[in-house]
């Protein structure tokens, strides 16, 4: 049954593109408030997280609400009884396809949305989505990692490996990592049992058999990793196709509410925290993007729309 939490004002505040070309091409504006049809949820955004790049990816349906990432509260929701309740705090990975949340409000699949991480605020939850499903995806759905196996991540430091380094050690993996710089003792703080620093070693020269090569980086760091696998090993990269000759997988993260649950989970069990590089208000959305496309950030850069 269709429920919803008066009042909803007449127009939401938005961040869209309107031009291909960076983030000079954003423009804070307000635009009709949207509504919930079947199957949807209307939420009230308190915070979204955004990602290097992410600004490329809707030029061929502009004007765009850009940020898939997403933690809030239920404002309303269309006729559909699987839906949240109104007023629950909510957290998600959106589709692709379709507007994103650096915006008052935003209309999201109810399918996509879970209970949001208890031990946590807005701003770290919306941080969680990409980066926690990511990490899970490539490590347990793509690569199959399980207890006792040894696994390399390369980019170990950033967005995604910090998260792939606390859920391959929860799963019982020998971690292993390559980073660079601060990111090296940022990859031990995060879980890795031994960290290469790429900026001094090989890490095959250092590097024995592995069972998964985790591979956040792409370049010639994924050509070389064919070299660390065991026999059976595999690769499996979000950055690149990774090379041939070796059983490899190449894949792009999708929103799964189930998953989704597991990671709020082991957030509230301490097994895993998100890193937060900066906080910008909404109305300074240009500046948090290009904050994140800012070489050497650690963490994700986060929109506060509510306080």
């Amino acid at each position: 049954m269709s429920t919803s939490a008066p009042p909803l004002p007449p127009a939401r505040r938005v961040v869209r593109l309107h031009a291909p070309g960076g983030p000079a091409n954003l423009v804070v504006e307000e635009i009709e408030i949207s509504r919930a049809a079947p199957g949807e949820v209307l939420v009230r955004v308190h915070a979204a997280a955004i990602t290097r790049g992410e600004l490329e990816w809707p030029v061929d349906r502009l004007p765009a609400i850009p940020s898939y990432e997403l933690s809030g509260v239920v404002a309303a929701t269309g006729p559909d009884d699987e839906a949240p309740n109104v007023g629950d705090a909510v957290f998600a990975l959106t589709p692709f396809d379709r507007d994103g949340a650096a915006a008052d409000f935003t209309v999201v699949p109810a399918v996509c949305l879970a209970p949001k991480p208890l031990s946590l605020g807005h701003v770290e939850s919306a941080a969680l989505p990409m980066a926690g499903l990511t990490a899970w995806q490539g490590l347990f759905l793509h690569g199959a990692l399980e207890e006792g196996q040894r696994v390399l991540i390369h980019g170990a430091a950033g967005g995604v490996g910090h998260i792939a380094c606390q859920l391959a050690r929860w799963r019982g993996a020998h971690v292993m990592a390559t980073a660079t710089g601060a990111g090296v003792e940022a990859a031990r703080e995060f879980g890795a049992h031994e960290v290469i620093d790429r900026a001094g070693t090989r890490f095959e020269d250092v590097v024995g058999p592995v069972d998964l090569v985790f591979d956040t980086v792409g370049g010639d760091a994924l050509v070389r990793s064919r070299s660390v696998l065991r026999e059976g090993g595999r690769i499996v990269s979000v950055a690149e196709e990774p090379p041939e000759g070796v059983q490899a997988t190449y894949f792009v993260v999708e929103p799964d509410r189930e998953q989704l649950v597991e990671l709020a989970r082991l957030v509230d069990e301490k097994a895993v925290r998100p890193a937060i590089d900066s906080v910008f208000p909404l109305a300074n959305a240009v500046k948090a993007f290009e904050r994140v496309m800012t070489p050497g950030k650690r963490g994700k850069v986060v929109l506060e729309v509510q306080r």
